[in-house]
C-alpha cells in the first residue's frame, strides 16, 4: 500500500481548518502523534495560543484489562478551555475509542464551547459513533486489525506515516 506524504497532508489539514478558525480557538493534541500534528498545525495556522497535549492513558476503556501504558506522560493544557472552541488533534482515527477517552479528559478541565476533531488519516474500522470534522485523507479501504498506521517524527522533525504489522 502506498501511503500518502504526511507533510502534504499536514498542509491540507491546515487549509481545511483555516476558514473555520475563531480568534480564541485552541488546539489539543493527543500524545504522541496528535501532539506533533497539533504543533505543526499551530505553526501553519499562525495561532497565538500554544497547543496543549493530553495523555489519555488513565482514560482508556481498556485500562482495567491492560493496565498503564508503558510510558505515560503528563497532560499539559496551558490555557483555560472554559467556553473555548477546541480542536482535538490526532494522527490516525480508527475505532474512536482514543477520541472518546480524550473527550472525557478534556471535560475534566472545563466545559469548552465546542470540540471538533481533526485527524491526518481516517483508516476506517469505527466502533463508536465518532467522525472527524477535519480529515486530510481517508483510506479507500479499512486496514485489517493486524495492521497499524502510525505517524512518526524523524530526527529532522519531518512527519511521515508508517504501516506497522502487529
Amino acid at each position: 500500500m502506498q501511503l500518502p506524504d504526511a507533510e502534504t497532508l499536514c498542509r491540507q489539514l491546515a487549509e481545511q481548518i483555516r476558514p473555520q478558525l475563531q480568534p480564541d480557538t485552541v488546539l489539543i493534541g493527543i500524545r504522541t502523534g496528535g501532539e506533533w500534528l497539533a504543533r505543526r498545525l499551530h505553526t501553519l495556522l499562525e495561532l497565538q495560543q500554544p497547543p496543549g497535549a493530553i495523555d489519555i492513558s488513565f482514560y482508556r476503556d481498556d485500562y482495567g484489562a491492560k493496565g498503564l501504558h508503558a510510558n505515560p506522560q503528563r497532560t499539559n493544557i496551558p490555557f483555560s478551555i472554559e467556553n473555548a472552541p477546541v480542536i482535538l488533534v490526532d494522527d490516525v482515527l480508527y475505532t474512536g475509542r482514543t477520541t472518546r477517552a480524550a473527550l472525557n479528559e478534556i471535560f475534566d478541565f472545563g466545559r469548552p464551547a465546542s470540540v471538533e476533531l481533526a485527524v491526518l488519516v481516517d483508516r476506517g474500522g469505527r466502533e463508536l459513533p465518532i467522525a472527524a470534522r477535519y480529515c486530510a485523507h481517508t483510506l479507500p479501504q479499512p486496514l485489517p486489525a493486524s495492521q497499524n498506521l502510525r505517524l512518526v517524527q524523524t530526527e529532522n522533525g519531518n512527519l511521515t506515516l508508517r504501516l506497522i504489522h502487529a
